[in-house]
């Protein structure tokens, strides 16, 4: 089988990063060479823009600053992880791409898509998942969740965008779902408000028929 690339994506909250990290330890259990890797971040470079693009200390940023940062950590992330991994055969399982550019700059923020478009064959040269799971529920869910005391005491704490207003959320919302609907040829949904063992099995599901697995 030729290595896939394949996106997790949705709001902050959705359990798409907890839910990645699970499905990678049932993949690697049912012998699937996979890689995971997180944007924005993946590499030092990206490490530092991820830290200062999340930092609540910035408080607002403009929606065209915010989408430079990504695409420059997207750039290097692609040429020192994503595309050496492909290149060698591996499945690449990634936290967020340039779906959530569109989703979250462009919706949310208000940048032209055709600007960022433009922006995203500089940066990846037009490089698309094979798959995307968009992990969706409510917008008043995602951001309360966003806010827990779970969330405020993981490592990376309550961030810049955690902190957004629930109209922000939602059409961030409104844009997974209306790219979800234009490349409905690669996006499954994944029902996220639901017990976690309930979001696991929709995500082994479409999992098991990517790869070719029992279920």
């Amino acid at each position: 089988m030729t290595a896939l690339f394949i996106t997790f994506e949705g709001l902050d909250g959705s359990g798409k990063s907890t839910h990645l990290r699970e499905a990678f330890r049932w993949l690697e259990d049912n012998d699937v060479d996979c890689q995971v890797a997180q944007e924005p971040g993946g590499t030092p470079l990206g490490e530092a823009i991820r830290e200062m693009f999340l930092d609540p200390r910035w408080g607002e940023i403009d929606g065209t600053v915010e989408a430079l940062l990504v695409f420059a950590s997207r750039r290097q992330h692609l040429l020192e992880v994503i595309e050496p991994a492909l290149a060698e055969g591996r499945h690449v399982i990634c936290d967020r791409f340039t779906d959530s550019t569109f989703a979250y700059q462009g919706y949310g923020r208000g940048v032209p898509i055709s600007i960022l478009r433009e922006v995203d064959r500089l940066a990846t040269g037009g490089r698309v998942p094979d798959r995307t799971l968009l992990f969706d529920l409510p917008a008043e869910v995602a951001r309360q969740r966003g806010h827990s005391e779970a969330r405020r005491e993981s490592e990376e704490g309550v961030t810049r965008l955690d902190a957004e207003a629930l109209e922000f959320y939602g059409k961030v919302r409104q844009g997974y779902l209306e790219l979800a609907q234009e490349f409905s040829d690669r996006f499954v949904v994944i029902r996220s408000a639901g017990t976690f063992e309930s979001t696991q099995q929709q995500v082994r599901s479409v999992l098991s028929e990517i790869f070719r697995l029992e279920k």
